[in-house]
């Protein structure tokens, strides 16, 4: 696997990933009616450096990373990630939160913060956890989750 800065040519492959988890609307909070071109709007929004996770041509998963605030904030970086449906359970999340990790170090931040981690989402809280993130804290009843109505969001952060 190769993990590469994406490219606005990715698009269309990009959308293949996001579509799913924005409909199933279980991860993000965002509007699961996001039309591709918002969604890809913010996926790519400015300060928002955007890679891939490429297997043989095909990309199985995306993330972003940024600054999770400015000026006092700004040392502190934020990603998000999302994975093929297909390609869940192999790997390619870790492998791009841990590439993640590194590039975040390489740009000087001296840390990495999630701020909105939906607690009914296991695989990943066990995932961050695994990766070296602590839960320094819980939202109560935040996220509007289709199945399991109102669940808390987590905090997880990780000195770099």
């Amino acid at each position: 696997m190769t993990i590469r800065p994406a490219t606005r040519e990715d698009d269309d492959r990009l959308w293949l990933i996001l579509e799913p988890v924005i409909r199933a609307g279980e991860t993000y909070p965002l509007p699961r009616d996001m039309t591709r071109e918002d969604a890809l709007g913010y996926w790519f929004q400015p300060g928002h450096s955007v890679f891939v996770a490429e297997e043989s041509g095909d990309i199985s998963g995306t993330y972003h990373l940024k600054a999770n605030n400015k000026g006092g904030g700004a040392h502190v970086a934020n990603c998000g990630y999302m994975t093929a449906p297909q390609a869940r359970g192999k790997g390619i999340a870790r492998a791009m939160c841990l590439h993640s990790l590194d590039e975040a170090r390489a740009r000087g931040f001296t840390a990495m913060q999630f701020n909105f981690v939906i607690s009914t989402n296991d695989a990943a809280v066990h995932l961050w956890q695994d990766c070296g993130f602590e839960i320094v804290g819980r939202l109560p009843q935040v996220f509007a989750h289709p199945r399991h109505g109102s669940v808390d969001a987590l905090v997880m952060h990780r000195m770099l």
